[in-house]
């Protein structure tokens, strides 16, 4: 700068002068927000990563992650199915709030709602680049997909790789019959149907397609904060598995696809790592829901747990749970306390300053859980268990109290095998109490010895009976808002 300019300048011109060029000097020294990798499995069980008691198969890269991270011992997700857990995630509600319910197929005409905020929204608020590479499975109609929901970039399966014509209980139909009841499995990216009839040997590559597209991703973004959703179709049946995995574990198939996802999730941290990204970077694991044991040696484990997919007991909704963020989240370090996909969104909003939505949600910041924070506990009185919209279960603090519901069982038969399913038949439970520090498999009944418990639960129910209904009881919810629809 000249003398000559130097001398027009007053001294308030001076000041702004000195703090834009400081500014402009420390910028890159200022932290930048983190950014936030969510790995949802589909259908993967309790005990099917070393770090949970895997066996038969080794998963090296989940047992770095758990020994570099947190292991959260009781994490659940809101509904033991497809799309309402998916919900649960992205939504930070229970997904009987937002309406999405079961698993969306090819002629459902519903899906996320335009006016809920997503996951990839609060993290756009504060310029994050955003992708989900995967199953998606809110809605298949181009209004429900992820570009229209705050992604910039979309790569995946509408739904579950199994609603296809290949699907077992039509198997037997002539292929024109078939059809009536499963289309074609459409491959998408954006918006636009890029493959229409997607077939076994285009399923052996999904799960390498998937992460190639979330380490460019990475790559391109690595001097911006971003958010990666990457919801795997695997281990949901029909299992598929590349040429480089196959035949490689003592557990078969099933084996095989678990060590495929190892490695996808190797090569994540490893370009984290790479690009010097790890120390800001939150990658959190976990599952939709837990293990469909009528497909016997093509589904994971529940163990210890009780049952699994398609049900309210622990097997069937709590899941896996490994936090990720060197430096920051404790190392080699596990959570006992129960915790849910619904507290994902309020936590990265908490993270990155972003603002909540201005409608009711059910998740709350867990932060201080997943810091490690000397006596945190959970930031609820408790967590519901809806099937449908019947409240069948209520865990506060150690106690889980189920209320009189049927549910699907093997009842201790074994499962199918080679894809195909065994029959489930009724099982039914009546009002009981469980201590799952005690009985993490939900077996002794211990509501007499605890009549007080059993009373504060039934009072938690009540209140979310009024806010969320039960059909159970044939009471509506005055806090459900609806699915979006056609």
């Amino acid at each position: 700068m000249s003398f000559a300019c130097r001398v027009v300048l007053g001294c308030g011109a001076w000041w702004l002068l000195a703090a834009t060029l400081w500014s402009a000097v420390h910028a890159e020294d200022s932290p930048r927000s983190p950014n936030v990798v969510v790995i949802f499995m589909d259908d993967m069980g309790y005990a099917d990563i070393g770090p949970f008691g895997a066996q038969g198969y080794s998963t090296p890269n989940l047992d770095r992650m758990a020994r570099e991270g947190r292991r959260f011992t009781d994490f659940y997700v809101t509904q033991a199915v497809c799309s309402a857990s998916r919900a649960g995630l992205l939504t930070g509600c229970y997904n009987v709030r937002v309406s999405i319910l079961g698993a969306l197929g090819p002629g459902s005409n519903q899906g996320i709602h335009e006016d809920e905020v997503t996951l990839a929204e609060i993290c756009r608020q504060k310029g994050y680049a955003t992708a989900c590479y995967g199953k998606w499975h809110l809605g298949h109609h181009e209004k429900f997909l992820p570009l229209q929901h705050g992604f910039d970039d979309y790569f995946g399966l509408p739904y579950s790789n199994d609603m296809w014509p290949f699907h077992p209980e039509v198997a037997h139909l002539p292929m024109a019959e078939r059809l009536k009841r499963w289309p074609h499995l459409p491959l998408i990216e954006g918006n636009r149907v890029i493959n229409a009839q997607v077939t076994g040997e285009d399923q052996e590559q999904l799960t390498t397609q998937y992460t190639e597209r979330a380490v460019r991703f990475i790559e391109t973004n690595k001097d911006r904060p971003f958010f990666l959703y990457l919801p795997h179709s695997m281990v949901h049946v029909p299992l598929y598995v590349s040429d480089k995995f196959r035949g490689r574990s003592e557990r078969g198939l099933f084996g095989d696809v678990m060590l495929e996802i190892d490695w996808s999730v190797g090569r994540i941290l490893d370009t984290l790592r790479e690009l010097k990204l790890d120390q800001n970077t939150l990658v959190i694991f976990t599952s939709d829901n837990g293990p469909w044991l009528s497909y016997g040696d093509h589904a994971g484990s529940a163990h210890p747990l009780r049952e699994g997919k398609g049900t309210m007991f622990d097997g069937g909704c709590r899941e896996p749970t490994i936090a990720w963020w060197p430096g920051t989240i404790p190392a080699g370090s596990v959570c006992e306390e129960p915790a849910m996909t619904i507290d994902v969104l309020p936590t990265v909003a908490h993270l990155i300053g972003a603002k909540l939505p201005d409608h009711a949600i059910d998740g709350r910041n867990i932060w201080p859980l997943l810091a490690g924070t000397e006596g945190a506990t959970s930031p609820h009185e408790a967590y519901y268990f809806y099937w449908g919209r019947e409240l069948q279960a209520v865990r506060m603090g150690q106690w889980k109290l189920h209320f009189p519901h049927a549910y699907r069982t093997l009842a201790g038969r074994p499962g199918g095998t080679g894809g195909k399913p065994a029959a489930y038949q009724q099982g039914r439970i009546e009002r009981s109490l469980f201590d799952l520090r005690q009985d993490p498999g939900e077996t002794t009944d211990v509501k007499d010895r605890h009549p007080d418990i059993v009373r504060r639960i039934e009072q938690l129910a009540d209140r979310m009976r009024d806010d969320l209904g039960d059909s159970a009881r044939q009471q509506p919810g005055r806090g459900v808002r609806p699915a979006g629809r056609l």
